[in-house]
């Protein structure tokens, strides 16, 4: 019996996990590049995925200056051995919520010797769920060397402090790859 609920919450429990943890992140890179020859960028705007706001644009380019810094490249305002553009994207997603009556969900049942019955209730809601994508490209090849994208469910009522904490924390996550290590 406690198997058959086991069984029945497993999928739903696995979903709340992901969303939970919450934050993904990818990245992938041009493996014939030498990133240590890289020592500056600069920011480049992108028409399209641009954040309008201008604070939210500056903070996305503040945190991950930040990064950048830390690993070894100098901000530059032309001439820029990389350039850099990030977009960004707020999908909605539904999110399912199950709960039974009375602690039980079916299932057979030993001691009776057959099938006992239950209800399970769904909710739905819909989540915000925001994406950012970093990239990286090469002016004198003219070429994407460096890509790496972060999504995480949002809060966009949250307090600002707390929004950037949490972007900080997503362009860490997000830049930990570069520059790759040969071999990766």
């Amino acid at each position: 019996m406690r198997l058959t609920k086991l069984l029945m919450f497993l999928p739903a429990f696995l979903f709340l996990i992901t969303y939970a943890n919450g934050q993904e992140v990818h990245y992938n890179y041009d493996r014939g590049v030498n990133f240590s020859s890289y020592k500056t960028y600069q920011w480049v705007d992108l028409a399209e995925g641009r954040v309008p706001d201008q604070l939210i644009d500056r903070d996305i380019k503040r945190a991950a200056d930040e990064q950048l810094t830390q690993k070894g490249l100098t901000r530059v305002e032309k001439h820029a051995d990389i350039y850099v553009s990030y977009q960004a994207v707020v999908t909605l997603e539904k999110s399912l919520n199950l709960s039974g009556s009375s602690g039980d969900f079916g299932g057979w049942d030993p001691l009776g010797g057959g099938w006992r019955t239950g209800s399970v209730q769904g909710q739905t809601s819909t989540i915000p769920v925001g994406m950012l994508v970093i990239s990286l490209y090469d002016p004198g090849k003219k070429q994407l060397i460096w890509r790496g994208d972060a999504s995480k469910t949002i809060d966009l009522k949250k307090d600002p402090n707390k929004n950037y904490k949490n972007l900080q924390k997503a362009m860490t996550k997000l830049l930990k790859n570069y520059p790759p290590r040969p071999g990766n």
